[in-house]
């Protein structure tokens, strides 16, 4: 078994990985394709040699090498059992195990037959992470994986972060690449803006050209194998329509951050002649469409988010937003423009709230908006998204919001541009970058 010298570390999720060392559930990473669930396996392999495993005690199989291409559950039962040894534990690495047909057989043996520890990586080609409780019988827990944080981003381009005197006698961070050249943190945050957080642009570089390449590729295969292929593979014949698919796609990429009607979406895209192809007769139905957004949804490519009546403290049915779960993806979709960054921003937030372990919902207050409503068991904050807070009208309409909320739970405001004031009346003003990195 060979671990890549170059191998990055995910702390976050190695941490949650390593705290489920050695307890009963499988432990499931879960992700959309080409985020780092594989590089994970590999890093906690890693953390085990380093802590005293041997070497002997720790399998590994991936099932997209031909090694394994045609083995059946019996097969790979009997292939481990051959491994196993005796009076130790065995700690077993599954990638892409639900390639094989009654896998879980499997799995659900190992764990009852032997002392071992189980790893495997969900493709939602084969199989729903909703699904995976089902199939293991409740006895497992997911790690849900995103692609690169900012502060991630940083570390896998080799930037390093150090604090520099300023002409004014202040200290200011700046970025150091592996020469030794400096640059601006905010010039680094435009260039996760456009390329965005998928661990393999780190491989390339940042190059246009080779990123929309790679893009490209991860969005062609969670198109057709993940959502396509699945459907088929299932039996099931609700999206078999790849144009509209794409449209749909291409429409909620667009309105990241927008209010979305799912009845409404069918009605748009006929409407403004997106699905004029000269064969289609009729609106598809809001039945349809939530289908094939329910399928974007599971495949990870797009997370839906609820609002919450501050006032009424109850979920609201209607009007949710949706986030791409990687900005670089939807420029990829809709080539790269800056006339709609608030949103971009926005987007970057929401994902940094799941990471940091939040449940994040819309605040809808009265007639107005709270961008988010960011809750742990212990905690609540209220946090509005703006590109900048220079401006008098725009700190009205940002601040607005937050003052209408009459409890005491935290109120921040972050933006690329705060301006020189720190707090509004108790509420918090923050630069974004130093937030995403703090």
């Amino acid at each position: 078994m060979t671990i890549p010298y170059k191998l990055k570390n995910r702390d976050l999720y190695l941490k949650k990985l390593i705290g489920f060392q050695d307890t009963e559930p499988v432990k499931v990473i879960t992700g959309i394709r080409r985020c780092g669930k594989s590089s994970l396996l590999k890093l906690m392999i890693r953390h085990l040699l380093d802590s005293g495993i041997l070497q002997e005690q720790i399998l590994e199989m991936n099932f997209e090498s031909h090694d394994f291409q045609n083995i059946t559950s019996d097969e790979l039962y009997h292939f481990v059992k051959e491994r196993i040894i005796p009076d130790r534990r065995m700690y077993l690495f599954f990638d892409e195990l639900q390639r094989i047909p009654a896998w879980e057989n499997a799995v659900n043996a190992f764990r009852v037959d032997f002392d071992c520890d189980i790893y495997i990586t969900g493709s939602n080609a084969y199989l729903l992470s909703s699904e995976y409780s089902t199939y293991l019988s409740g006895r497992c827990v997911e790690i849900r994986m995103l692609p690169l944080s900012f502060r991630e981003f940083l570390y896998f381009h080799d930037f390093e972060i150090r604090e520099t005197r300023s002409a004014l006698g202040g200290m200011r961070r700046q970025a150091f690449d592996k020469n030794g050249e400096a640059y601006d943190l905010r010039d680094i945050f435009d260039a996760y803006m456009r390329f965005g957080g998928m661990p393999g642009i780190a491989d390339i570089g940042l190059d246009q050209e080779k990123a929309l390449m790679l893009l490209e590729g991860i969005y062609s295969t969670v198109i057709i194998r993940d959502i396509l292929e699945r459907e088929k593979r299932r039996g099931q014949r609700q999206i078999t329509d790849p144009v509209l698919l794409r449209k749909i796609i291409l429409f909620l990429a667009d309105n990241i951050g927008n209010n979305v009607s799912v009845s409404s979406i069918g009605n748009t895209l006929m409407n403004e002649g997106l699905l004029d192809d000269g064969t289609r007769k009729k609106t598809p139905s809001a039945h349809t469409v939530q289908a094939y957004i329910g399928a974007l949804l599971e495949s990870y490519f797009f997370y839906e988010i609820k609002r919450f009546d501050i006032k009424g403290k109850e979920y609201l049915r209607t009007l949710g937003k949706y986030y791409l779960v990687d900005i670089g993806l939807r420029n990829y979709l809709l080539g790269f423009r800056d006339r709609d960054s608030g949103h971009a921003i926005e987007n970057i937030v929401y994902f940094e709230l799941l990471r940091r372990g939040y449940d994040v919902s819309i605040g809808k207050i009265d007639n107005s908006e709270v961008d988010f409503i960011a809750t742990t068991a212990n905690e609540k904050k209220y946090i509005q998204v703006t590109e900048s807070m220079q401006s008098e009208d725009v700190r009205r309409r940002e601040l607005a919001p937050l003052q209408k909320i009459r409890d005491n739970y935290e109120k921040i405001v972050l933006s690329l541009d705060p301006g020189l004031d720190s707090t509004y009346n108790g509420i918090k003003s923050f630069n974004l970058i130093d937030w995403l990195l703090s």
